[in-house]
């Protein structure tokens, strides 16, 4: 084989474009005061100008549009549009074309081609046209290879194709961070940075959580019927600006009531953000499964489900503690009750609350009265499982405001 032998031309030719929103038009004005040398020369000039609003021609927006002057960025989660074109160049009908578009990226190979079907022939001066879609899912670099097979009209089958590279980005960083409260409720605080350098209209942040949980969004103030938004009526989100998004997760009653389930690492939901830029193109983005591990409690857990939050000074009052069994096993528990300095038990120490079985739990109501004012800790209470002789102190397990009384004087 002849390794000098010239490239043989096709009798096809083959055009991709990508498809994108146009921009609107923008120019630079350019004034001067009546005074100055060129007068009203540069006024005049603007108003003539076929791209500027009339009656508004220092607006440097003007009322045209710009089709796109090259490839532009692609950003994870935008949909990928590209027109497909293979013209017949040649006088010659051309038989059996089958136009085929992959998108090769690091991971796989994609198929986007609307038909895989061949057209049964193409006349000269015609072409076959195609427009192929893609939501772009992974970041870093992709390849479209368009291939074109044909057959002459001397029967001779012919074959190219052509390779277009181009870079995905990463339209935004997201980070997550949990705070535990006191109860079973998890709080997320979704943290969102637009790092592209337009700005973006973002249309819905929400968290999807997994079977467990039941969210609530905090991103409303309540100002009447209508929840207004934290972050006012214009939802813009400038380029490198960060934005923080509330939610407060708390677990379905059937699975809060089983201790075990929400031990050690679980599944919380993911975020879906739905965002716009030029001229309302639309992008979207789903996080991978956010995961939580859960604080560990020990073997038995001690929390206050009902507590006022404000109680008269040496006034008794009333709190509901709820115990749970975190450990495998069963427990033969025994309830004693130690005063404080501020905080003083009603009730009788070394109260039997008989057997519990491995991840149940039991409501408690107990009496106390504060003896000081002011923030006091509610403390002194212990549990002692019989079978293993085994004893849990619980300090500092909720905290109430305490205050005086101010009683009306005798008439």
């Amino acid at each position: 084989m002849d390794v000098n032998q010239p490239k043989q031309e096709h009798l096809l030719a083959l055009k991709v474009m990508r498809l994108t929103k146009p921009t609107l038009f923008t120019n630079l004005p350019v004034t001067c005061e009546d005074r100055d040398l060129p007068g009203d020369l540069f006024s005049q000039l603007m108003k003539d100008d076929p791209s500027t609003v009339k009656g508004a021609e220092t607006f440097m927006l003007g009322e045209m549009l710009t089709l796109p002057q090259n490839f532009g960025n692609i950003f994870l989660g935008e949909t990928f549009s590209s027109y497909i074109s293979v013209h017949n160049d040649s006088v010659q009908v051309v038989k059996d074309i089958l136009v085929k578009a992959d998108l090769q990226t690091s991971s796989q190979r994609l198929n986007l081609s609307a038909s895989n079907a061949a057209v049964a022939e193409l006349k000269p001066d015609r072409c076959i046209d195609d427009v192929i879609h893609h939501e772009v899912k992974e970041i870093g670099t992709h390849i479209l290879v368009c291939a074109v097979s044909y057959t002459t009209q001397a029967g001779e089958k012919m074959y190219f194709r052509k390779f277009f590279k181009f870079q995905v980005l990463k339209p935004l960083d997201v980070k997550t961070k949990f705070y535990n409260a006191e109860t079973d409720e998890v709080f997320l605080e979704a943290q969102i940075q637009n790092i592209t350098t337009t700005p973006m209209y973002m249309e819905k942040v929400s968290l999807e959580p997994s079977i467990m949980y039941n969210v609530t969004e905090l991103n409303t103030v309540n100002t009447g019927r209508n929840g207004c938004s934290t972050f006012g009526k214009m939802t813009y989100l400038q380029p490198m600006d960060t934005r923080q998004y509330l939610y407060c997760l708390k677990p379905k009653p059937e699975f809060a009531e089983k201790a075990g389930v929400l031990k050690g690492v679980t599944v919380i939901g993911k975020l879906d953000i739905v965002w716009k830029t030029n001229l309302g193109e639309r992008g979207r983005l789903q996080t991978s499964q956010l995961q939580r591990m859960a604080p560990g409690y020990g073997d038995v857990r001690l929390s206050l489900e009902v507590i006022p939050d404000t109680v008269n000074l040496e006034e008794p009052f009333e709190v509901t503690c709820k115990i749970t069994n975190c450990s495998e096993r069963t427990m033969d528990l025994v309830l004693e009750m130690c005063n404080t300095n501020a905080i003083h038990w009603c009730g009788i120490s070394g109260r039997q609350l008989g057997k519990l079985s491995p991840n149940s739990s039991l409501h408690l109501a107990l009496k106390l009265l504060a003896s000081l004012q002011g923030l006091q800790s509610i403390s002194g209470l212990r549990l002692m499982d019989t079978f293993l002789k085994r004893t849990y102190e619980y300090d500092d397990i909720a905290q109430v405001c305490v205050v005086f009384s101010h009683l009306n004087p005798e008439s």
